[in-house]
C-alpha cells in the first residue's frame, strides 16, 4: 500500500514539474485529481454548487498561471486548496456586499428555469422530514455566522477529513491554531444549535 501511495505521489510531482514546463496534459491530470475536492471545499464555503464550480475553475486557472511560484511540487495539493479557500472567502465577501435582492429574485417570477419556484417545488418533492430540514437550515445558518478562519478550519478538518497539518498549510497557520479554530467553531455551533441537541 505504501508503494502505491509513493508512486501516486511521485506521479503527481512529475505532473507538477511537467505542467510548470507547459505540458497541458500533465496539468489536466492534476485538475482531474483535485477537481472533486476543490469543488467540495468551495461548496462548503459558498453553499451554492454553481458558485463553487466557478470558483474551483478560477482556482485552477490561477494555479496554472502561477505554477512557477510553487517552490515545492510535493505541496501542490495544499497550495491549490489555499487558492480555492481564498477565492471562496473573497467571493463570499463580495456576495455579502451585493446582497440586495428583490422579492422577485428570491421567489422567482414563475418563468421556467429561474430557479426560484422550481427550487421550492423540488424541495417539496423530497421525502425530508420538517425537523431534519429545519436542523439542516439551522446548521447552515450557524456555519454562515462563524468567523471565516473557524468555518474554514472546521470544513477542511471535520467535513473534508484533511489532516490538521494540511489544514495548517492551507490556512498558513500553526497546527495549534487549527485545533483552536476547530474547537471554537464546534463550541459556537453547539451553542447556536442548543435547541436542537
Amino acid at each position: 500500500m505504501a508503494k502505491a501511495t509513493d508512486a501516486t505521489a511521485q506521479m503527481e510531482v512529475d505532473d507538477v514539474v511537467l505542467a510548470r514546463d507547459g505540458d497541458a496534459e500533465a496539468f489536466s491530470r492534476l485538475v482531474r485529481s483535485y477537481q472533486r475536492r476543490a469543488v467540495s471545499v468551495a461548496y462548503r464555503l459558498l453553499s451554492n454548487i454553481e458558485d463553487a464550480t466557478d470558483v474551483a475553475q478560477d482556482a485552477f486557472v490561477r494555479a496554472y498561471r502561477n505554477l512557477g511560484q510553487l517552490e515545492d511540487p510535493t505541496r501542490f495539493g495544499p497550495w491549490l486548496m489555499r487558492v480555492v479557500s481564498n477565492l471562496s472567502l473573497n467571493y463570499r465577501r463580495s456576495r455579502a456586499a451585493k446582497k440586495a435582492y428583490s422579492l422577485d429574485e428570491l421567489a422567482g417570477d414563475g418563468t421556467e428555469g429561474d430557479g426560484g419556484i422550481d427550487r421550492l417545488e423540488s424541495k417539496a418533492d423530497l421525502n425530508v422530514s420538517p425537523q431534519s430540514e429545519e436542523l439542516h437550515a439551522a446548521i447552515s445558518a450557524g456555519m454562515e455566522r462563524l468567523p471565516d478562519k473557524q468555518r474554514l478550519a472546521l470544513i477542511l478538518f471535520s467535513v473534508e477529513g484533511m489532516a490538521q497539518k494540511e489544514v495548517a498549510e492551507i490556512l498558513e497557520c500553526s497546527v495549534e491554531l487549527v485545533k483552536w479554530n476547530v474547537f471554537q467553531a464546534r463550541k459556537k455551533l453547539r451553542e447556536m444549535l442548543d435547541s436542537f441537541l
